[in-house]
């Protein structure tokens, strides 16, 4: 089993400018065959689903939160200019809340569903 559990964290630094950051959480064993992690709170849940034609200009994420992608695949673009796509199973922790943000697009050909997990503001 690996040591920790992988997600991609977009940030925004001094100049609102967005980016990309691959972060690793640790793990320990808990007993019962499995690693976890140490608990976060979150404050509250959305389900998502996505269009294909879904393709949204440059915005900042409402709140800080974790996107977990269940389906489909989305290219989000930081302002720096770096471009990654996330398909099932990715986690993204979006903090770039404020400044210019990042692009969001559909890409593929299934139709996107995820969760959005909000933490405290």
């Amino acid at each position: 089993m690996a040591d920790g559990f992988k997600y991609v964290r977009l940030y925004e630094d001094a100049d609102g400018i967005s980016h990309f950051e691959d972060v690793e959480v640790p793990l320990t064993d808990n007993g019962m065959a499995s690693l976890l992690s140490e608990t976060l709170t979150v404050t509250g849940l959305n389900f998502r689903r996505n269009r294909l034609d879904y393709n949204l200009d440059y915005h900042p994420a409402p709140r800080r939160q974790f996107i977990v992608n269940l389906s489909g695949a989305v290219e989000i673009t930081a302002s720096d200019g770096e471009a990654r796509v996330f398909g099932p199973g990715s986690v993204m922790l979006v903090e770039d809340t404020t400044g210019k943000g990042h692009i969001s697009k559909a890409v593929g050909t299934e139709e996107r569903l995820s969760l959005f997990v909000h933490f405290p503001e």
